[in-house]
């Protein structure tokens, strides 16, 4: 039963990685919902390669969280799996928060599709990953 928040925190991260395979490959270039945007113009436009790059790493970040649970055996030393996991937590955290201008729950820049769904979803969602992943990390410490 321990293990039933380290595979909820899995999940979202493979389908999330999923998502970003889709928008890679298959996903509507003008999407303006994915990127920050000032005055109706895309910050950056992310590329196929960098898409791809981030999905993988989300899988990634999942087989971290379940290697740490010890759903999944990666044969690395448990503390490792557990620092790992809290700078992951960190990382999920900061996103949250932002960067005080165009991204996270602190941003300046309000109006875009991008802030309102920034506000309504992405960063709840990375503030929900960042407790789920350092909840796992502190059940499973070593």
């Amino acid at each position: 039963m321990n293990n039933v928040l380290a595979v909820v925190v899995c999940t979202a991260l493979v389908v999330l990685g999923l998502w970003h395979f889709y928008m890679a490959f298959a996903g509507s270039p003008g999407e303006r919902a994915a990127v920050p945007s000032l005055d109706g113009r895309p910050l950056f436009v992310p590329t196929t390669k960098s898409t791809v790059a981030v999905g993988v790493v989300l899988v990634l970040f999942a087989g971290l969280v379940a290697a740490t649970s010890e759903i999944l055996s990666l044969g690395l030393p448990r503390p490792l799996l557990s620092w790992l996991s809290y700078a992951l937590a960190l990382g999920l955290l900061a996103r949250a928060v932002g960067e005080f201008k165009y991204v996270g729950f602190f941003k300046e820049v309000r109006g875009s599709r991008f802030a309102r769904m920034d506000t309504l979803l992405y960063s709840p969602l990375c503030l929900l990953l960042s407790a789920g992943v350092a909840t796992v990390a502190v059940q499973h410490a070593a």
